[in-house]
């Protein structure tokens, strides 16, 4: 989806070079391949990692994390943008910062901030800068949408206040905006580590209206979350987004716009 976006976008003093593992979206490349055919650039966006559904080690993410500061070095990059996860963070009642410690609380959050710590470079280190993003739900990269994409009806938790989860989602097309304001953002000025969504949490079940699907309910087990809110001013003061980038029909319009689905 972030590849559609840029291909129809991008703005026109980026020059964007898709790479895949088997070149089935631009170039083809993977870990321990030459770099001779990749091009000169000044900042990778290391879209890769690893899930509970590859049903390979979640441990994997910390290699690939090293692995895509390597390839920045050698290709002459300034920065590397690496995908974490709001799944380090612990349980919150209130909206989560960047300077909140790591509690995850599942197997997915824990390698992810391994991956973070791996990330931290030596002082002398004169290589490209990790950039680290706490993506909360992307729209169309979830397992909600992912059960939207399917026949039948939806189901969600149901908490005892008789309502849903809440999360902070982002569109594909808002993320693609913030990848390309922290690739071109002067270095001087970035973060380590941002928050990315947009700036309030949406209700699952809004969103499933919202996709005109059927609506069922089971009790939400115990563990379960209600709410996961992502704060993200540090992000709005290089990146704002508009309030409606929360709501629920922007998400799936967004989603089935970039997904072939509209």
């Amino acid at each position: 989806m972030i590849c559609a976006v840029f291909g129809v976008q991008a703005a026109p003093r980026l020059a964007i070079h898709p790479v895949s593992r088997d070149g089935s979206v631009g170039l083809g490349w993977s870990v321990g391949q030459p770099t001779d055919v990749l091009p000169r650039v000044d900042a990778v966006v290391a879209l890769w990692g690893v899930t509970p559904a590859h049903g390979t080690p979640l441990s994997d993410n910390s290699g690939l994390a090293l692995a895509a500061m390597e390839l920045g070095r050698r290709l002459g990059a300034n920065r590397v943008l690496h995908c974490s996860s709001a799944a380090i963070y612990g349980p919150s009642d209130r909206p989560l910062h960047e300077e909140d410690t790591p509690a995850p609380a599942s197997p997915y959050g824990a390698a992810k901030a391994d991956m973070e710590t791996v990330l931290r470079p030596p002082p002398e280190d004169d290589g490209p800068v990790p950039v680290i993003l706490r993506i909360g739900n992307v729209a169309g990269a979830e397992s909600l949408f992912a059960a939207m994409g399917r026949d039948g009806p939806v189901t969600l938790d149901r908490f005892p206040d008789g309502h849903g989860p809440d999360r902070s989602y982002i569109a594909p097309g808002d993320l693609a905006k913030v990848l390309e304001v922290l690739c071109t953002l002067p270095r001087s000025r970035l973060h380590r580590v941002y928050n990315v969504a947009a700036p309030r949490v949406t209700a699952m079940a809004d969103i499933v209206r919202a996709a005109g699907r059927d609506l069922r309910w089971r009790p939400a087990p115990d563990g379960a979350l209600r709410r996961v809110a992502l704060d993200t001013a540090r992000l709005a003061e290089v990146c704002p987004m508009p309030d409606h980038s929360s709501d629920s029909s922007w998400l799936v319009a967004d989603w089935q716009r970039w997904s072939g689905r509209g």
